[in-house]
């Protein structure tokens, strides 16, 4: 598979970027883009997950047995939007 180069973090004036690879046509479920419509839906798989992290520390990078997706998203983004966990005795 051609993995497409990443040169850290990617945003558009929109907002943030992202990218589907897929090794095959046949790995798309569903791909809707309706003439004059603001909505597009993409529905498909990437196969079992192979692998999961960060490059660069900018995009989060899943790759799975089918392809690719990559989301321009950095840990620092992911870490301020997860709430934490209040610390506290473990009850057994």
């Amino acid at each position: 598979m051609t993995r497409m180069p990443t040169t850290g973090a990617r945003r558009s004036e929109r907002g943030r970027v992202f990218t589907i690879e897929l090794n095959s046509g046949s790995d798309v479920k569903r791909l809707n883009v309706p003439n004059g419509t603001q909505r597009v839906l993409m529905e498909g798989t990437i196969g079992s997950l192979k692998h999961a992290g960060f490059v660069e520390d900018a995009v989060l990078d899943l790759e799975g047995s089918e392809g690719v997706l990559r989301v321009d998203l950095s840990m620092d983004d992911l870490a301020k939007r997860t709430p934490q966990k209040e610390e506290g005795p473990i009850e057994q």
